[in-house]
């Protein structure tokens, strides 16, 4: 892993979370992730289930739930590079309408560990809400 692939695929990685394509979100992760919205939590485990719950149609507690278009937008870059493992930070903006004003911004933190193909293998999201 490099500087511009770790980019590339945090580029995808907001891209497919503003498609909600499965086939997008799928082509991100390895067969066998394990993966995080908080460093506490259980994994959710396995592609399949990460595309599940990004797209709210898991039984998780931790499943995400599907933003309206146009009422998101995010920003990650490579911080530290090394090896398999990429940690990352950026922003994530939230509006209640398309267009409208910006009412919740979040800095947030991934750690982010690759198979040998370039697929996340392991990921752990660290955010705070910015006040």
């Amino acid at each position: 892993m490099d500087h511009d692939t770790a980019q590339d695929w945090l580029d995808r990685y907001v891209e497919a979370w503003m498609s909600y394509d499965p086939g997008d979100i799928s082509s991100l992760f390895s067969e066998n992730v394990a993966y995080r919205y908080h460093p506490y939590d259980e994994p959710i485990v396995g592609r399949d289930a990460v595309v599940a719950s990004w797209l709210g149609e898991s039984g998780s507690a931790d499943a995400s739930t599907r933003d309206a278009p146009g009422t998101y937008d995010a920003d990650y870059s490579p911080v530290a590079v090394d090896a398999d493992t990429v940690v990352a930070a950026g922003t994530s903006r939230y509006r209640d309408a398309p267009d409208g004003p910006i009412v919740r911004t979040f800095n947030n933190c991934f750690i982010i560990r690759f198979d040998s193909e370039g697929r996340c293998r392991e990921f752990t999201e660290y955010y705070v809400r910015r006040p």
